[in-house]
C-alpha cells in the first residue's frame, strides 16, 4: 500500500481541504462515530440542529463520545443535551466549543485541561462536509453548492456508501488527466479532451460517441479542491449530475461515496421519474464501479510510464501538490499548471461542452 511520502507529495501526510464525512440522514439515529485523516471523531446535531465535530475521546478515561449505542444513555437517546454531549462512560458533559460544563456528581470547576478539539463541519447537498487543514487554518475556498440539487425538476438520491478503498487518493485523482482509459474501460473512446488548471478547481472536459445511445456522451467534470468530484453529463436529451466524493481514512486508505441528480421534464415527478431516476444512479454506479474495481487491484503508480500525449497525468499531479504543502507555497503550484491542456491526439473540448459550460457557470 503506498502513502503520501511515496508519491513525494509534500509536507503534510493528509491533504487540506473540504471532505465529506458522513450523509448527513446518518445523524438522524444519534451520534456518529468517525475515523478520517488518521483521527477518530466524534459527529451529532445538536438540538437546535447544529452540526458538532469533536476528537473522539473522553479526557476522563477514554471512552469514545460517540462509540456506544447500548450504553443507557445511549439507548435512551440522552446524550445530546442542547447543543452538548455527554460521554457514554461516565456522563461528562462536552459543549459545542469542546469543553466540559458539567461533571455528574461533582460540584467543582470543570477541568479546562478537558477540553476537546473542534473540527468545522457544515452540511452540503444531503453530505456532512468537514474542513481539513495540518496548519488549522481557516478555509480559503467554499465547498461547492449546486442549485440543482433543491430544483424540483432534478430528482436527487440517497447517497451510494462505497466503503473504504485501499489506494492513495493521487490514483483517484489522476483519472482526471487519462483520456486514454475511456475507450478501453468505459466503451466510451473520446474525440474531444482536455483538462484546465485554476487556483483550487481542477477540470476535465471530454466527449465521445456512444453507440448504445447513438449520440454523443458529453461531460464537464471538475474537483473542488482534492476530494470532491462533481460531473455534468449528457447524452441526447438526458442531462445528469454525477457525485464522487473521497476521503482519507488512513494514508493510503480511502472512503468514498457516490450519487447522481437527474433531470426530469416536470416539477412535480411522479413514481416514474423517480425510478427513472434511481436506474439511472444505478447506471451511472456501474460505470464508476469499472474504475473501482481495477483500483481495488492494481499496483501503487508511483511513477507513470507517461508517453508524450499523456503530459497532462504531470501536471495533475503538480496541481494536487498544493494542498499538502503550506499554503504559502499553493500559488507555486497552481502556477505551473495553470490554464487549458489538450492532449496533442485529442481535439478541444470547449465546443462541445458548452451547453454544460453554461450550466456549470465557470
Amino acid at each position: 500500500m503506498a502513502k503520501t511520502e511515496d508519491y513525494k507529495l509534500g509536507e503534510f501526510e493528509f491533504p487540506r481541504g473540504w471532505f465529506m464525512v458522513a450523509e448527513a440522514t446518518e445523524l438522524d439515529s444519534g451520534p456518529v462515530p468517525l475515523r478520517f485523516f488518521g483521527k477518530d471523531f466524534a459527529l451529532f446535531r445538536g438540538e437546535s440542529g447544529k452540526l458538532i465535530c469533536l476528537d473522539a475521546f473522553c479526557r476522563h478515561m477514554g471512552a469514545h463520545l460517540a462509540g456506544s449505542k447500548t450504553a443507557s444513555i445511549a439507548a435512551h437517546h440522552e446524550q445530546i443535551e442542547g447543543d452538548a454531549i455527554r460521554c457514554p462512560y461516565h456522563g461528562w458533559r462536552y459543549n459545542s466549543e469542546g469543553r466540559v460544563d458539567d461533571i455528574p456528581g461533582f460540584d467543582g470547576p470543570c477541568p479546562k485541561a478537558a477540553t476537546l478539539g473542534t473540527h468545522l463541519v457544515r452540511e452540503v447537498m444531503g453530505a456532512v462536509m468537514m474542513w481539513h487543514d495540518p496548519e488549522g487554518g481557516e478555509p480559503d475556498y467554499e465547498p461547492p453548492q449546486l442549485p440543482e440539487w433543491d430544483m424540483p425538476n432534478w430528482i436527487n438520491g440517497a447517497y451510494d456508501h462505497l466503503g473504504t478503498l485501499a489506494i492513495h487518493p493521487q490514483e483517484v485523482l489522476d483519472n482526471m488527466a487519462d483520456s486514454n482509459h475511456l475507450g478501453p474501460t468505459h466503451g466510451v473512446p473520446c474525440e474531444y479532451f482536455e483538462n484546465e488548471f485554476n487556483g483550487h478547481v481542477y477540470q476535465q472536459r471530454q466527449g465521445g460517441f456512444r453507440r448504445e445511445y447513438d449520440a454523443y456522451l458529453k461531460t464537464l467534470t471538475w474537483y473542488t479542491g482534492p476530494g470532491l468530484l462533481l460531473s455534468r453529463q449528457s447524452i441526447g436529451d438526458i442531462y445528469g449530475i454525477e457525485f464522487i466524493f473521497h476521503t482519507p481514512v488512513d494514508d493510503g486508505v480511502i472512503k468514498v461515496w457516490h450519487n447522481n441528480l437527474l433531470r426530469v421534464p416536470n416539477d412535480n415527478p411522479g413514481p416514474d421519474e423517480i425510478a427513472a431516476a434511481k436506474a439511472m444512479q444505478g447506471e451511472v454506479l456501474d460505470a464508476f464501479s469499472q474504475d473501482f474495481e481495477i483500483w481495488s487491484r492494481k499496483q501503487p503508480a508511483i511513477g507513470i510510464m507517461g508517453l508524450p500525449t499523456e503530459r497532462n497525468f504531470q501536471l495533475g499531479r503538480t496541481w494536487y501538490r498544493q494542498f499538502y504543502n503550506p499554503r504559502n507555497r499553493a500559488a507555486e503550484f497552481q502556477g505551473i499548471a495553470k490554464g487549458r491542456h489538450v492532449p496533442t491526439h485529442k481535439k478541444p473540448a470547449d465546443d462541445i461542452t458548452r451547453d454544460l459550460e453554461m450550466a456549470n457557470g465557470h
